[in-house]
């Protein structure tokens, strides 16, 4: 029976600093010795002295002590899966090491069209040939649940020859797949099922939270501890389960990404928060979740302010199931779109939010919250609602329609990004084929791929939600005067 109370880079990491090493090698700061005084004033010395390189630090020169291999089994037994490998490079490596495993350059892979930009980049590095799966869109909401077990049979039934699946769920919206639906569709074809669950690391540590991955019959799950759970930013596990997919397979795809060089303190996160986690998760989460029914409730009574739940999210060609630590909160009756509210908030009450649209804010509730900062959502919340009056009008977003908003694929995404291109302005670029990638952010969906061809509806959308408010980091021009396109 596993040992939850160990965390062997933490205990390695406290070896280190008592043996009294001397280092000759990497990193340059020397536990810290090096680095500025006015640097470690502010993020503390201890955090360079924990900065410790593995390979003859934390672990002898060849690995022969097992520290990471150790945590990863650790972490593997936590949370059902038969093996699990820690990232330092977040999920958005991890859930490209996860494409390669499963497709090659050419080879077709079932893909959620509502995917984050990092599978555009896995297709684009690739070379992979994806088939679109059209999600749930919620045409009145104007925001996309994962697809089902049917939008799954029906692209298997058109492309036969794909490799496997890549299904996102949850989404940033909070709305969650019915995983063992699709789970069923991919097996009966010998496919593997990827779940891209980067908000769902605390879903295995609950029963009152949706389905886990590795519970409900995927083969690859990709999670992010610092979304969800309480590692460090960039800190992601993707998880193994069953022989569809290859674990050395796996490892030698991950190893063309992965850095040489990962963080100690990246690693003796995922490995603490697993420990936290296997030993107190179940009462954390309790008391998040019912802090979480509570601000609902709360936030509800507020005069302007919607908090979206069971009824506006679940139910058929809607959503399966929703985290309920997700706070979406629509802000439209108050005038204002989730662009204004959220710049609002933070200036004026301190409180930061991530998602925002042209008419929705996102909240999410941790284990890391308590009382006192579920009130302070509330009060900014409560301050919005009377001072609404005082922001901007809500522009005009030009949404399209659902079926706008999959444009055809005339090239791979690869070829398409990496051919001749040229910028042309935004009016000249309806019918041709679109270079780069167009990604309202957060919530990171993109609304184009390279390889797509761009239509009036998705150019007026994206150029008007611009003006809106859109955050697009990704497109040459973010204001999208112009486009990027494949050259004639």
């Amino acid at each position: 029976m596993a040992d939850h109370s160990r965390a062997p880079v933490l205990e390695a990491i406290r070896r280190f600093r008592a043996s009294g090493h001397v280092s000759f090698l990497p990193p340059g700061h020397k536990q810290g010795r090096g680095a500025d005084p006015r640097l470690t004033e502010i993020v503390g010395r201890d955090v360079f002295a924990s900065d410790v390189i593995l390979m003859n630090g934390l672990d002898d020169r060849a690995l022969n002590r097992g520290v990471l291999n150790e945590a990863e089994d650790l972490m593997a037994d936590a949370v059902h899966a038969d093996r699990a490998f820690f990232s330092t490079c977040g999920s958005s490596l991890s859930v490209k090491s996860a494409m390669l495993s499963v497709a090659g350059p050419g080879e077709e892979l079932l893909i959620s069209r509502n995917v984050h930009k990092s599978v555009v980049a896995g297709l684009i590095l690739s070379g992979i040939r994806p088939v679109w799966v059209s999600p749930r869109w919620d045409a009145s909401l104007h925001f996309a649940h994962p697809p089902g077990p049917e939008e799954t049979e029906a692209a298997f039934a058109q492309h036969p020859a794909a490799k496997g699946m890549l299904l996102i769920t949850p989404t940033d919206y909070g709305s969650c797949a019915d995983i063992r639906g699709v789970a069923r569709i991919c097996h009966e074809r010998g496919a593997p099922l990827i779940v891209d669950e980067a908000w769902g690391a605390h879903f295995p540590f609950h029963p009152d939270l949706p389905a886990w991955a590795m519970d409900a019959g995927a083969d690859l799950c990709v999670t992010s501890v610092h979304k969800m759970g309480a590692g460090l930013e960039q800190g992601s596990v993707y998880h193994l389960r069953g022989d569809l997919v290859d674990a050395d397979v796996l490892a030698m795809r991950a190893d063309l990404l992965d850095t040489t060089s990962p963080s100690s303190l990246v690693y003796a996160g995922l490995d603490g928060w697993r420990r936290q986690m296997a030993e107190h998760g179940k009462g954390l989460l309790d008391t998040v979740l019912r802090l979480a029914a509570d601000t609902r409730e709360r936030l509800a009574a507020i005069p302007g302010i919607t908090v979206l739940g069971d009824a506006e999210l679940l139910g058929p060609g809607r959503a399966d199931d929703r985290d309920p630590l997700k706070m979406l909160i629509d802000v439209s009756a108050l005038g204002c779109s989730g662009y204004d509210a959220n710049h609002w908030l933070r200036e004026h009450q301190l409180v930061d939010v991530g998602l925002s649209d042209h008419r929705r804010i996102a909240a999410q509730l941790t284990v890391g919250d308590d009382e006192s900062t579920a009130a302070r959502l509330v009060e900014a919340l409560r301050a919005l609602s009377g001072h609404a009056g005082e922001l901007p009008r809500a522009k005009t977003v030009d949404l399209p329609a659902p079926e706008d908003l999959e444009p055809d694929q005339a090239m791979l995404p690869r070829d398409a990004f990496f051919g001749p291109a040229e910028q042309v302005p935004v009016e000249e670029a309806a019918g041709r084929i679109v270079a780069e990638t167009m990604s309202p952010y957060p919530p990171g969906v993109p609304a184009v791929f390279p390889g797509e061809v761009l239509t009036r509806p998705v150019l007026d959308y994206l150029r008007s939600g611009a003006a809106a408010g859109m955050f697009l980091p990704d497109p040459v021009d973010p204001l999208v005067r112009g486009v990027r396109v494949v050259a004639r």
